[in-house]
């Protein structure tokens, strides 16, 4: 498999950094720099620059219902305004997810999609597959590199490189800018609860962009370490962890990113589902202690098993451990004490509303230079 690896286009300003760099989904990335712990403060407080060169992203081409993509995906798509974008499922007939994605409106009848690096090639058989002939979709993942600017100085660094016109993207909105005499998309969502940006490249700049914004003071570089304890302290899922084909997005709660007022594929499942008490739910829960509860750790309520762990770490921002799991719907509620055993410990915990950190700039309005 290590000969088969691709490298990121910036792998080699990585080591030049001292970045300790591990296989993820195909590709050398980055999993931490200075470290995960200073990384992780570091984009609370101030901006961090994230290499996700590894993502998928496609182009189609074709009007939303003709070409059938409003039934390949769960979230609204008619009526999203041109320059928006909307985060929700690809789904298959048992209503699991097959993979959670990002769709950027691009024109009327043209479209981005971005999806997860391991799932690409599945994802785009998927598409083809149910898509009509009237449509156009094309894989440009390969030609496509992605650096992701995230932390509350986040605008007052890009505007500095790209003009004051950056601070005017809302949240999930997109626009195009010129980086660095490229004309390509920097869109505003994130993945961290922080403010946050994607500027999106060719291979060929990337490698200019990314020293161009690291000359700025207030940016440190972060891997995926520190990526995942920051979305784990917004409770925001994580495929192949979190989410899965096995798993719907009613035993995940994440049913408002679901349109049930039109048809998708696995639709009539999920309206099953949703009577179900039968089925697990998807909770967040807050250690007592400093110990951090494990991927597959089981969950105990009153002496029974109830669940397991899908997400867990230490929280920089908590000082404490926490985690994501499925446990059974009655003990889905905030405030329900859980012990959580695996690796011979045992933690306990109880279960807490989400997020679990509360402070994140990301929805906070932007003005010029700075943010309120």
């Amino acid at each position: 498999m290590e000969e088969n690896l691709k490298s990121t286009p910036l792998t080699e300003e990585h080591k030049k950094l001292g970045a300790r760099i591990a296989p993820f989904g195909g590709w050398s990335m980055p999993i931490q720099y200075e470290g995960i712990l200073a990384e992780h403060v570091w984009t609370r407080k101030s901006a961090s620059l994230f290499d996700i060169c590894h993502m998928g992203e496609f182009l189609l081409s074709g009007d939303l219902k003709k070409s059938g993509l409003d039934d390949l995906v769960t979230m609204k798509l008619d009526g999203m305004p041109l320059g928006a974008c909307r985060y929700g499922f690809i789904l298959n007939e048992n209503g699991g997810i097959i993979d959670d994605l990002i769709v950027y409106r691009l024109a009327q009848d043209s479209w981005m999609i971005v999806v997860n690096a391991a799932t690409t090639l599945k994802d785009e058989a998927h598409f083809k597959k149910h898509l009509s002939s009237s449509s156009s979709l094309k894989n440009v993942s390969d030609e496509t590199a992605k650096l992701d600017l995230q932390g509350p100085l986040s605008a007052a660094v890009l505007e500095s490189l790209l003009g004051k016109e950056i601070v005017k993207l809302s949240y999930y909105t997109f626009s195009k800018f010129d980086l660095l005499g490229e004309v390509n998309i920097v869109s505003r969502t994130g993945y961290t609860g922080e403010l946050g940006y994607e500027l999106y490249a060719s291979p060929a700049k990337v490698k200019e962009l990314w020293s161009a914004i690291l000359k700025d003071k207030r940016v440190k570089p972060a891997g995926l370490g520190a990526r995942d304890t920051l979305r784990l302290e917004m409770a925001y899922p994580l495929y192949g962890q979190d989410i899965d084909e096995t798993l719907s997005p009613v035993e995940a709660g994440l049913e408002r990113f679901v349109d049930y007022d039109k048809d998708f594929i696995g639709k009539s499942v999920l309206l099953k589902k949703k009577t179900d008490a039968s089925l697990k739910r998807m909770v967040s829960f807050a250690a007592s202690s400093r110990r951090a509860p494990r991927h597959n750790y089981k969950i105990y309520s009153g002496g029974k098993e109830t669940g397991f762990v899908t997400s867990g770490s230490f929280s920089p921002s908590l000082s404490c451990g926490i985690g994501m799991g499925y446990v059974d719907k009655d003990l889905a509620k905030a405030g329900t004490d859980i012990i959580i055993n695996g690796g011979g410990s045992r933690i306990e915990a109880k279960i807490v509303k989400k997020p679990f950190y509360k402070h994140g700039s990301a929805k906070t309005e932007v003005m010029r230079g700075h943010s309120v």
